[in-house]
């Protein structure tokens, strides 16, 4: 659980696989009609790759399919595609930050903290690139860099639910247990539902020792066997004396989303 649901810290610009890194911030370019099940996201794969064969210079295909192949979790396949579209499209800073989330996807994080400082200016700042860059800073360990990179991002985008959580991560990861509640519950007190939020307050609530109140927040997205599993696990996990040590290891895994089901779970949403 603990490693699970610090896959969180990819939350940056992360809703649904295909924004990339940290998505549960919401991707860049992602539409309101995005794809949610993996056969959607096989559906869209199929689609937009017919049309990127068929001429592999057309931004909008390399983009949506390389969009859809990390959703399928198709990783470096999604990175040879986009690598592809930023050479012909050298000032697409869209295709900047999804070719930066698809580095990081493939553990490749300081050519992606790179690629992401210039998928935005700052006259231009974008707060989901400053997520999807406070996610790789936060796997990279440097927490301090990523809560500013965080605050940043609240800056653009006031009380942005993705942004908080990733933050309430960070501070988590720091030790910052009762910073990191705050954040957590001011992300769930605006109105979203997405789990990976809930299931992020979960993991903080348990670090804090406070289970039977991480119980009851679980039940809002597990059947009471199922949360009281997550609990117990829980229990057990901080009672080690390397639960810290497990808390970091678990942000550094490639962050997952839970809207797309290949690769969904809790995620530093990015």
């Amino acid at each position: 659980m603990l490693a699970l649901c610090l896959t969180s810290l990819a939350l940056a610009g992360c809703q649904g696989r295909g924004g990339g890194i940290g998505d549960i911030t919401g991707s860049i370019g992602q539409s309101k009609a995005q794809p949610r099940s993996a056969t959607d996201w096989r559906t869209e794969s199929e689609r937009w790759g017919k049309r990127y064969e068929a001429s592999p210079k057309d931004r909008d295909a390399a983009f949506n399919y390389a969009r859809a192949l990390r959703a399928l979790d198709q990783n470096a396949q999604a990175l040879a595609v986009l690598q592809s579209a930023v050479l012909a499209h050298t000032n697409d800073r869209e295709l900047l930050g999804a070719y930066g989330r698809s580095l990081a996807d493939n553990g490749r994080l300081k050519e992606a903290d790179e690629v992401l400082s210039r998928a935005h200016s700052p006259e231009r700042p974008d707060w989901r690139i400053l997520s999807a860059q406070g996610t790789v800073a936060d796997q990279l360990g440097d927490h301090a860099r990523a809560q500013q990179i965080y605050q940043a991002a609240l800056k653009i985008a006031p009380g942005e639910p993705t942004v908080l959580s990733n933050l309430g991560l960070s501070y988590a990861l720091s030790r910052r247990l009762p910073e990191a509640e705050r954040a957590l519950r001011e992300a769930t007190s605006t109105g979203t539902d997405d789990p990976r939020v809930r299931q992020n307050l979960v993991l903080v609530l348990g670090l804090q020792g406070r289970f039977a109140e991480a119980e009851a927040l679980a039940k809002r997205d597990q059947n009471p066997a199922e949360a009281a599993a997550t609990v117990a696990y829980l229990r057990r996990s901080v009672s080690q004396p390397n639960s810290w040590d497990m808390l970091r290891d678990g942000a550094k895994t490639k962050p997952r989303s839970a809207s797309a089901p290949t690769r969904e779970a809790a995620a530093p949403q990015g």
